[in-house]
């Protein structure tokens, strides 16, 4: 017999199945809770709610436990590209060396934009952030790039154009912000090498590309490339459900990862740790950081599902200090950063509240290793978050049990008044 938990209500029993996952997850499926007793649930936030099954990713975060498709992220980020993690998530399977090759292929002849979208960029108000922009030259790509008539050769294609332009679009954003010439995809380059060499290079000083520097952006987008019902996917999955085309719900998936909640948190830090600089008294501002009746935080430290180390901060942490050994530099911010980082990981109060170091943190420190503007920080993540974004779109139009996403809520306005005219009023 089937597992369920049984409800009493008004003096009725009412039977609710237990669905268990393939890790040994339980969920009360409650799907017919409002047919059956007229009520509902509330949840503010959702954080014990599932919209939806999935086999993409894996998250425990008790255990400090993350999987794509069954692979621990660990794995991939020392093993493997951001290419092949990309294939992975959206595809199911790791590729032979065949598809890979073909996808390849793939992602380099779509990773032109068209030249008329130079128009947009160049009307953008100069102060506009990179993300408002990515996300509204996302969706008008689908102005450009009409579907086709082969569904599954609609699905190859588009799912390989977007991952390939966004990444030229957001190089061209930089590089028109700043009035400087844009640099166009080359063919040799892989993945990555290829994001860096359009962001930095320049006509009067070639951009030296850096193996190292490589690697350190193939793992910040690998760690960044999906996360279960995170906010962003949510929101991918809520605006797709209404059967839009691709191109509209990833740029919902980037406006909501725009959040400094969510997204910008890798941008929060940076900003954080300039405030702290500028202050000049690290321990005046943990000290208010820890204090429960001020306000301030300190950002990049916890993480609301991670109850321990955030896995991929482990890696990110072991990227940074082989960047800042390797590179050198002299940042008052990168110094601040690693003080900050040693205090933290010894604080009785922050090991007692899992108040960690994330992802977030060491992802900050790495792009501003790299040179990445703290502006475009976001734009990375969104990079690294695209593959999980189509792999999460994709599964839910294949759902046989789809719905059109349509909370309910508890009303807790006014009862029923009539309409007062104006002169009485």
């Amino acid at each position: 017999m089937a597992e369920h938990i049984t409800l009493i209500y008004a003096g009725k029993e009412f039977r609710l199945p237990l669905v268990t996952g393939s890790e040994g997850e339980k969920a009360i499926d409650i799907s017919l809770l409002r047919r059956d007793t007229g009520l509902i649930t509330l949840d503010p936030g959702y954080a014990n709610t599932g919209s939806c099954k999935s086999a993409i990713t894996f998250v425990d975060g008790e255990k400090g436990i993350l999987r794509y498709r069954g692979i621990p992220v660990e794995q991939l980020a020392e093993r493997s590209t951001f290419k092949e993690t990309a294939y992975l998530l959206i595809n199911g399977e790791l590729p032979p060396q065949k598809e890979l090759t073909r996808f390849s292929v793939l992602l380099n002849d779509h990773s032109l934009v068209h030249e008329d979208m130079k128009t947009f960029y160049q009307n953008f108000p100069r102060s506009s952030h990179p993300m408002g922009i990515l996300s509204a030259m996302v969706n008008a790509l689908r102005s450009f790039y009409p579907e086709l008539q082969d569904l599954d050769e609609e699905t190859t294609i588009t799912v390989t154009r977007l991952l390939s332009k966004v990444r030229t679009m957001a190089a061209m954003s930089h590089k028109i912000s700043r009035g400087h010439t844009v640099v166009y995809p080359r063919s040799d380059l892989t993945y990555c090498a290829n994001f860096l060499n359009m962001m930095f290079d320049s006509p009067v000083k070639p951009y030296e590309i850096d193996p190292d520097v490589v690697k350190a952006l193939n793992v910040f987008l690998i760690l960044h490339a999906d996360h279960e019902q995170n906010c962003s996917t949510a929101a991918v999955r809520v605006v797709g459900s209404a059967r839009v085309n691709l191109y509209a719900a990833i740029s919902a998936g980037i406006a909501a990862l725009w959040g400094p909640l969510h997204g910008g948190a890798n941008q929060a830090v940076i900003e954080t740790l300039g405030e702290i600089a500028r202050s000049g008294n690290l321990h005046q501002m943990i000290a208010r950081a820890k204090d429960r009746r001020n306000p301030y935080r300190l950002m990049g430290f916890g993480h609301r599902v991670y109850k321990t180390f955030d896995p991929r901060a482990r890696i990110m942490k072991r990227m940074a200090h082989v960047l800042l050994d390797k590179l050198n530099l002299s940042d008052p911010l990168l110094d601040v950063a690693r003080e900050l980082e040693e205090i933290a990981l010894k604080d009785d109060f922050f090991i007692e509240h899992h108040l960690y170091p994330n992802v977030d943190f060491y992802s900050g420190i790495v792009l501003k290793a790299i040179g990445i503007p703290i502006n475009m920080f976001t734009v990375l993540f969104a990079i690294g978050r695209l593959p999980g974004w189509i792999a999460q779109w994709k599964e839910s139009m294949d759902d046989p049990e789809w719905k059109l996403c349509r909370p309910r809520q508890v009303y807790s306005g006014p009862h029923e008044r009539p309409y007062v005219p104006i002169e009485e009023r």
